[in-house]
């Protein structure tokens, strides 16, 4: 097992070796069809489909493409989301749970027949989806999953225990799935994509959407984009539209390393179903058949020493495969929306102009497909059965009233529980790449002190909602438990929905906090994430 690495900086093993094309920013305000704001595995899905439909697309970025989430998943195309059919029909019913499913199924098959169309070598590789469970409890939701799959007419396939070492108390298997290379898929699409006729344009932040006769897209480059139709495909919606997003959803992280076992991998895509849960799913690198073990998910802000989490899936791994090499680790944020279904269509009910997609509970994989078939559909005027499966203005009693209470009660605790915090760490007593939590001449705010000794010292109440942010040591961000905003350590919006920066606090040993004046601060407008 190799600890001699350095892990501070992360990076997902779908990086290494893959070479994506960089593009400009937007110079001049220019006249399109469709605007699509948010290139990851969404956004490029959408416009390539859009394109082929003869539509004349431009696709913009604000940092570089498939940089967010989509470059740090662990590319499991599969219908099997967890234990979630039991739970889709308890709360909505056999036929709403089968549609769901068989938009699923619909998007493992046309990634497939795109693939095969434009001759794409991705390491595609149909491999079954296992769910397991190591406690009696866990046996029992398999066993009440397993009844849903036979209501929704899912093929039973027997499995009589797992290729590797665990107290295994039950197995469910949904076969003919699949697992893939996301940025090789990706690029390819995206290639075709400039073959219809697409325009793409990087580090081009939309700020500001005016809705009218056409929907302009104002963005940090001082030129506008005006168009029919626009499409939020960013992890976050950049713009809300009234829709009020931010109190619908909840941020999650998690994290994934990637090893060179020891013992003998023989194929399979798994998941566990008791806590704390771990996903498996092995890649060939460089000549190698290397594991991905991922998991220790926990709502944004609240994971405590955020490096705990990459060492429980060492712990993990070392006992289940044995670990020749570890290579690489990174983690991911992901949304999940009040009933666990994305929100993909109008950004308020009857809107033609606005659309998006979000809140995919870490299956961005085939909802990002489903998504781009929608929003297509939508855009091109024509009815899709999954549409009312998806629509962003469903609000069902069962659970999403619920789960919209429990969600703003936790926001309301964090508000309270954060303002009260008792802190004593001094930024004197922080280590070169250390960042925490301190009390500054009777306030709470936080420091980071970089390698050359430089302390970064800031507000710690995020700019979206108040809610105060918690450092996180693995990805050196500072990150709200509320929302599921991300800052980076010098104060700068990474995720939304804040837009503002972290206030900077100008510290030395002898004067009172004061706050740096607002125009020495990123503009609001320029702080809008995709």
């Amino acid at each position: 097992m190799d600890n001699k690495l350095d892990w501070t900086h992360p990076e997902p093993l779908w990086n290494k070796n893959s070479k994506l094309p960089s593009f400009e920013p937007l110079s001049q305000s220019i006249r399109t069809d469709v605007v699509v704001v948010g290139a990851g595995i969404t956004g490029i899905t959408t416009a390539y489909l859009l394109a082929k439909e003869g539509k004349n697309v431009t696709l913009i970025e604000s940092s570089s493409i498939l940089n967010g989430t989509t470059g740090h998943t662990t590319a499991k195309v599969t219908a099997q989301h967890g234990l979630i059919y039991n739970e889709l029909i308890n709360h909505f019913g056999e036929e709403h749970a089968a549609l769901y499913l068989q938009a699923q199924n619909d998007a493992i098959s046309s990634m497939e027949k795109d693939i095969q169309e434009l001759n794409i070598s991705c390491q595609w590789e149909r491999q079954p989806a296992i769910l397991y469970a190591t406690t009696a409890e866990g046996a029992q939701k398999l066993e009440k999953e397993r009844e849903a799959y036979r209501r929704l007419g899912v093929a039973e396939e027997s499995l009589t225990g797992l290729s590797f070492s665990v107290d295994e108390t039950g197995v469910l298997l949904m076969g003919n799935q699949a697992q893939f290379h996301p940025l090789l898929y990706l690029s390819s699409i995206l290639e075709e994509f400039l073959n219809l006729g697409g325009q793409v344009y990087e580090q081009t932040t939309a700020v500001k959407v005016i809705e009218g006769e056409n929907v302009l897209v104002k963005t940090d480059q001082e030129a506008d984009v005006t168009c029919d139709q626009l499409v939020i495909c960013t992890h976050f919606p950049f713009h809300d539209g009234k829709g009020f997003y931010f109190s619908r959803m909840h941020a999650d992280r998690s994290y994934v390393i990637a090893i060179e076992p020891e013992n003998e991998w023989k194929g399979g895509m798994y998941l566990s179903v008791d806590e704390p849960k771990r996903s498996i799913r092995s890649i060939e690198f460089e000549g190698k058949t290397v594991l991905l073990i991922g998991g220790e998910s926990h709502r944004t802000g609240e994971g405590g020493d955020n490096s705990f989490h990459y060492r429980a899936l060492e712990e993990f791994a070392n006992r289940t495969f044995g670990i020749k090499t570890k290579l690489f680790q990174w983690s991911a944020q992901d949304l999940t929306t009040l009933d666990k279904i994305p929100y993909v269509g109008p950004i308020r009910k009857n809107n033609k102009q606005v659309y998006l997609a979000t809140g995919f509970r870490k299956w961005g994989m085939t909802n990002s497909r489903v998504a781009g078939e929608l929003l297509t559909d939508y855009i091109m005027g024509r009815e899709s059965l999954y549409h009312g499966v998806f629509a962003p203005s469903r609000f069902k009693a069962d659970p999403s009233i619920k789960e919209f209470m429990k969600s703003n009660i936790d926001v309301a605790s964090h508000l309270v529980e954060g303002k009260l915090e008792l802190v004593g760490t001094r930024p004197e007593a922080l280590l070169k790449g250390e960042g925490a939590v301190i009390q500054w001449k009777g306030e709470r705010a936080g420091a980071y002190k970089d390698e050359n000794g430089e302390l970064y010292v800031l507000d710690t109440t995020c700019t979206h909602m108040g809610c105060e942010v918690e450092w996180n040591s693995a990805e050196h961000s500072w990150d709200c438990p509320c929302h599921g905003s991300r800052f980076s350590y010098d104060g700068h919006v990474m995720e939304g929905p804040a837009k503002k920066p972290l206030k900077k606090i100008a510290y030395s040993d002898t004067d009172e906090v004061r706050h740096i004046p607002e125009s020495d601060e990123v503009n609001e407008e320029q702080t809008d994430q995709q």
